[in-house]
């Protein structure tokens, strides 16, 4: 037989592993090219208040970031272990390998690794995608036509509908509300972001403290998986349950420090409100308190018969001067 490109002509496409997200890919380089645009800004700021607006532009933008990033993460919940297992089906050939599952709010990722990666001639390093937003269903049937290892079609057959298991209802409901509240959340996170440049510190405040709030209902939301009877993954001798993975508790990092950026905020703007207003404001100066010298000025002696001019000297000067006419 021949080969088109690479492929095999009794098979319509290889096998290609999930490697990592467009989505999330894009995000992050849109992030990217915001803090490279606002900190183009900063030299035009003078005196100490450039590193403030520093601070505070890469502090938004990765709360920003971190917020939206974690819809699209898939290590929520993860459970790894190396075991030996069979291969492929009606083969008797046990390989040894890494089995990994990685949980998202949209599907689930699950690795096979083999401990070394080369066996029986080949190389066993899958990382596959399933999401359940369309059809669970569809993409199991999908993975039976191509042929993968056993291993990742047992922990994808726990996720479908008929699975006696219902990991399907759980993740997919705990994992819509979460990223429901999440774009909650990055709504209040911009909100807070135009009241801080308008500024309307306090109110702003109270917008952050709210973007915490929000991550917090989302990490609730997750958490629900975890309140029902846990599925067991037995593959061969050994087995596995799900626990909280880096996006789990990197959205909490991520809402303590909303919630201690807003409570700071609300506390500074009742204790020193003038203070925090001008930090805010870009560190411009006023001169409403000020005395200002104009130098000496011009009058037109036509429209002043039988007044007394003397130089203008001040602001007090000229304001009395007015005030006499």
């Amino acid at each position: 037989m021949v080969f088109y490109d690479d492929i095999y002509p009794f098979y319509t496409l290889q096998r290609t592993s999930f490697i990592f997200s467009g989505r999330l890919l894009t995000i992050i380089l849109v992030f990217l090219v915001l803090a490279a645009s606002l900190l183009l800004i900063l030299p035009g700021i003078r005196g100490k208040s450039r590193l403030f607006w520093m601070f505070r532009i890469l502090i938004s933008l990765f709360i920003g970031v971190v917020i939206v990033a974690l819809n699209f993460t898939n290590d929520w919940a993860e459970a790894r272990m190396i075991t030996n297992a069979t291969y492929k089906s009606f083969s008797n050939a046990v390989v040894n390998a890494e089995i990994g599952l990685h949980v998202g709010l949209y599907g689930i990722n699950v690795t096979l690794k083999g401990q070394p990666v080369m066996q029986f001639n080949e190389t066993i390093d899958y990382n596959e995608m399933f999401s359940w937003q369309d059809s669970m269903e569809e993409e199991y049937e999908e993975a039976l036509e191509k042929g993968l290892p056993n291993p990742i079609l047992y922990i994808a057959e726990k996720f479908t509908l008929s699975s006696p298991c219902g990991l399907i209802f759980q993740y997919r409901y705990s994992g819509r509300y979460a990223c429901a509240t999440l774009w909650t959340a990055f709504c209040c996170w911009m909100v807070a972001n135009i009241l801080f440049s308008m500024p309307v510190i306090l109110y702003a405040g109270y917008m952050m403290m709210a973007t915490s709030a929000f991550i917090f209902f989302s990490m609730a939301s997750f958490s629900t998986i975890m309140n029902v009877p846990q599925c067991v993954f037995s593959i061969g001798t050994d087995s596995f349950v799900t626990e909280y993975s880096h996006s789990f508790w990197l959205a909490l990092a991520t809402g303590v420090l909303c919630a201690i950026i807003g409570i700071l905020v609300v506390m500074l703007n009742f204790m020193m409100p003038e203070k925090i207003n001008e930090a805010f404001s870009g560190g411009m100066d006023t001169y409403e308190d000020e005395d200002v010298f104009y130098g000496e000025g011009y009058l037109n002696t036509v429209y002043l018969d039988g007044v007394t001019i003397s130089p203008l000297t001040s602001k007090a000067t000229s304001e009395a001067f007015v005030a006499n006419t």
